[in-house]
C-alpha cells in the first residue's frame, strides 16, 4: 500500500448520525425531511457520489445529532436502501438500514381527494405493499401510490 495518503475534505463526527445511501435524486427531499435547513448543528451533505450499488449516491451527515424512528421512516419511503450510522466519540456503534414498518400512520396524506382521510379530522393510515421500491396502499380508500411519488407530511 502506498504511503501518499489523500487528506479528507470533511471532519469525522464526534457524535452524531450520518445517513448513506441515499439515491442521488432523493437527497435534497431527505435533507427537507430531515428539517436540516433550520438546524444549527454541523451539516454535511455530499451528493453524486460513486456508490456500486446505486451507481451514485448522496450522504447526510450531521454533528450531535440522533433521530427518532418516526422521522427516519419518512426517510424510508423515499430512500429504502438507505443506512444509519449512530456515531459516538468518532466510533460507529450502529449501523443498521431503514425498514418501513408494515403499518405508517400520519406520515403520508392520500392524493385521493375522495378519500376520508382528506375530508375527516383523522390521521392517514397507509400499509406497506412493497418495501423497495416503496409501493403502500390507503388503509381507507386502497389508494395505492410508490414511495418516490408520495406527499409526505
Amino acid at each position: 500500500m502506498s504511503n501518499d495518503k489523500k487528506e479528507l475534505a470533511v471532519a469525522a463526527l464526534r457524535n452524531g448520525t450520518v445517513i448513506d445511501r441515499i439515491p442521488s435524486s432523493a437527497l435534497f427531499q431527505a435533507v427537507r425531511l430531515l428539517g436540516l435547513e433550520k438546524s444549527n448543528c454541523h451539516v454535511t451533505i455530499g451528493n453524486n457520489l460513486r456508490s456500486e450499488k446505486l451507481g451514485t449516491k448522496g450522504i447526510i451527515k450531521i454533528a450531535d445529532t440522533e433521530f427518532p424512528e418516526t422521522v427516519l421512516n419518512r426517510i424510508a419511503i423515499i430512500a429504502p436502501c438507505a443506512v444509519v450510522n449512530t456515531i459516538r466519540d468518532f466510533e460507529v456503534v450502529e449501523k443498521r438500514p431503514v425498514r418501513l414498518p408494515d403499518t405508517i400512520s400520519g406520515i403520508v396524506k392520500c392524493d385521493n381527494p375522495k378519500c376520508i382521510s382528506n375530508n375527516e379530522p383523522m390521521k392517514t393510515k397507509f400499509e406497506v405493499i412493497e418495501h423497495d421500491p416503496v409501493v403502500i396502499r390507503c388503509h381507507y380508500c386502497n389508494h395505492t401510490v410508490a414511495g418516490k411519488d408520495a406527499q409526505i407530511l
